[in-house]
């Protein structure tokens, strides 16, 4: 199976996701002039979902072909035909041990936004934690040896499901405080996402800024990020939260003004922009903040535009709106969130 492919089979459906890496690999020994007409198709994730397969009519592989209709920068009208082959599987052991997260929760934020317009945000959030709870429950079911009972048992690969789901009942998209203009704005993005923008548009990546000088030049460029909650964030640290889209800044009200002045060029929060333009300054610390930020730009194709948040002010409420492992009003925190999804699934059983 591709590692970026997933195949779901059963009595009843089909489902399968192509990912950009999946397209991009049938293109790349397309000219480089013409790579630039074709961006577009490679960042779009195709969905094929078929009711009612017969395994046995399949055969081992399941074989799928998509044309590509496109127009060069120079004028000329191209078809570009797409081939893959999945390998199939009556095993639902199998299918569950292959599965590829990232896929499939594309397609479930994709549903979601394909929801908004014609249902309530409540439906549509209940309508996301049902898959949740229903793919555990089946793996729970059907694959998983016997064990105790009061035990929520995870599959290997699908073991950050309900995290990614918690995340996504708290997103722009579909929390109830949401302005209209930034619902319709998220569910314009996800309508064309790819899968590996779509889990960091809602979960978003935390890193700490303020302590990258104690950080050697062997480690990795990017920290390991920080789990979404509260407990992380203090008064004296500097912390970037990246969706893909945007870079929110948190500086704490403690924050040693030699170190803003290290990064930011001045040394006390007020009257600083809310918009960042960020600069390099002729010490460590503002090198390795830049080199942090220039990478995320790199990993994510985007610019990746930065905004201050301050404890105190609607830009600091907003930033800890986005930690999604935290209690929020009318939200769950994580978890509270796993509580219910077990008590879901042992309910289902009974």
């Amino acid at each position: 199976m591709a590692k970026s492919s997933s195949v779901l089979n059963s009595t009843k459906s089909i489902f399968l996701c192509l990912s950009p890496s999946d397209v991009s690999c049938s293109m790349n020994h397309l000219p480089s002039y013409h790579s630039c007409s074709v961006k577009y198709y490679m960042n779009t994730v195709l969905f094929l979902r078929r009711n009612y397969v017969n395994i046995a009519d399949m055969g081992l592989v399941l074989h799928i072909q998509c044309a590509l209709l496109y127009t060069t920068i120079y004028g000329q009208r191209r078809i570009r035909v797409i081939n893959i082959s999945l390998p199939c599987t009556s095993i639902l052991s199998n299918l569950f041990r292959c599965a590829d997260l990232e896929a499939q929760f594309t397609y479930v934020v994709k549903q979601a936004a394909n929801g908004i317009p014609s249902s309530s945000l409540s439906q549509v959030r209940d309508q996301v934690t049902s898959t949740c709870i229903n793919i555990l429950q089946s793996y729970r079911q059907y694959c998983a040896s016997v064990s105790s009972s009061g035990q929520l048992i995870l599959p290997e690969a699908l073991k950050l499901l309900p995290l990614y789901t918690l995340a996504l009942t708290k997103s722009i998209g579909l929390r109830n405080d949401g302005r209209l203009d930034d619902r319709s704005y998220w569910v314009s993005i996800v309508s064309s996402v790819s899968v590996s923008l779509a889990v960091p548009l809602v979960f978003p990546r935390m890193i700490a800024l303020h302590d990258l000088t104690s950080r050697d030049d062997e480690d990795p460029l990017i920290p390991n990020p920080l789990t979404l909650n509260s407990e992380n964030i203090q008064d004296n640290g500097i912390y970037l939260l990246e969706n893909g889209e945007d870079g929110f800044i948190h500086v704490g009200n403690a924050v040693n003004p030699a170190t803003l002045e290290q990064i930011f060029g001045f040394s006390f929060l007020a009257g600083a922009p809310n918009l960042l333009v960020l600069e390099q300054f002729d010490n460590v610390l503002s090198r390795k903040v830049n080199e942090v930020v220039n990478e995320i730009r790199r990993q994510r194709c985007s610019y990746l535009r930065l905004r201050l948040c301050q404890k105190g002010d609607p830009s600091g409420d907003f930033f800890r709106s986005l930690l999604v492992e935290d209690k929020a009003p009318g939200g769950l925190s994580y978890v509270e969130f796993l509580v219910h999804v077990h008590r879901q699934i042992q309910s289902k059983m009974t």
